[in-house]
């Protein structure tokens, strides 16, 4: 996993006792799981508009935003960045419709 990856899973977890009104992360863990999703609704919403738009400096802002509240969201349900990392190292080399299909299964 990278570094930044790395160290902001671990500053989620550091979050998570941190008291609402001295930290951002710490205020979305506080609102509970329906507000860090609706976070990460605006967020991916924000992604796609700037896609739309082609203006790469906000595709890549909008993107960092939404992996942010993405990790916000899994630490919350007790999982981590390197969760994620793991799967998608399981699916590399199956194709699309293979990795599909084993799904359905």
């Amino acid at each position: 996993m990278s570094d930044v990856l790395t160290r902001l899973s671990e500053l989620m977890d550091q979050r998570k006792s941190a008291d609402p009104s001295s930290s951002y992360v710490a205020k979305l863990y506080a609102k509970g799981m329906d507000s860090i999703l609706k976070k990460i609704g605006e967020e991916a919403t924000e992604t796609v508009i700037a896609a739309k738009g082609g203006n790469t400096e906000e595709i890549i802002y909008e993107t960092a935003d939404l992996w942010f509240h993405t990790l916000v969201m899994l630490s919350h349900a007790g999982l981590s960045a390197q969760d994620v990392l793991n799967e998608l190292a399981r699916r590399e080399g199956l194709s699309g419709i293979e990795e599909k299909a084993s799904r359905s299964q």
